[in-house]
């Protein structure tokens, strides 16, 4: 990641030099890269059976493991949402809700159906987070982060993926195939 992160910084000072322009071409990039990984996460979310949906492998109990306080499938996809919410927030401007505080999203989320919607919600964030992106702000630290515009952004990609291996570790517990395997 840090390499397509040189890369983006070195595309957007040529950029910077040659043209004012307001909007940044690799913002369409970024943003092709958050519905890769909107993709990813959702249909794998999606592949979990609600009775499933609050696997831990702690529950299977494998001698000399230490799964113990692991998250669940659930609280997988909720921090991943949560962890959108507050890295893409600062980009778009948007109040991060108190609520999401704590790495799992808000409590009362306790449904597939309403951990699927906070899921969407948040990558819906992300699209505005891209589009939101210019020449002139891109490599700007928005106020109350200690990141850059470009950074906040190509971070939460990285770290949805990271929690997608995990998904995918889980679906398989589960005899599930992750639908990007099955293809």
């Amino acid at each position: 990641m840090k390499i397509v992160q040189s890369a983006l910084l070195i595309l957007i000072a040529a950029l910077g030099q040659s043209s004012a322009q307001p909007t940044l071409p690799v913002a369409s990039v970024l943003d092709r890269e958050i519905a890769n990984a909107e993709k990813e996460v959702t249909e794998a979310a999606e592949a979990m059976p609600e009775d499933k949906f609050n696997f831990s492998p702690e529950s299977l109990d494998i001698p000399g493991s230490n799964y113990k306080g692991a998250r669940t499938f659930a609280q997988q996809v909720s921090h991943i949402a949560a962890s959108n919410y507050a890295l893409w927030s600062p980009v778009t401007g948007d109040k991060f809700p108190q609520d999401f505080l704590g790495g799992n999203g808000p409590e009362n989320l306790k449904t597939k159906a309403e951990i699927l919607k906070f899921l969407k919600d948040s990558f819906a964030l992300g699209h505005r987070a891209a589009a939101a992106l210019t020449t002139q702000n891109v490599l700007q630290t928005p106020e109350g982060s200690k990141s850059s515009r470009l950074h906040l952004t190509t971070f939460a990609v990285e770290h949805a993926f990271d929690h997608y291996g995990q998904m995918v570790e889980y679906l398989r517990m589960n005899g599930i195939v992750p639908p990007a395997s099955a293809k």
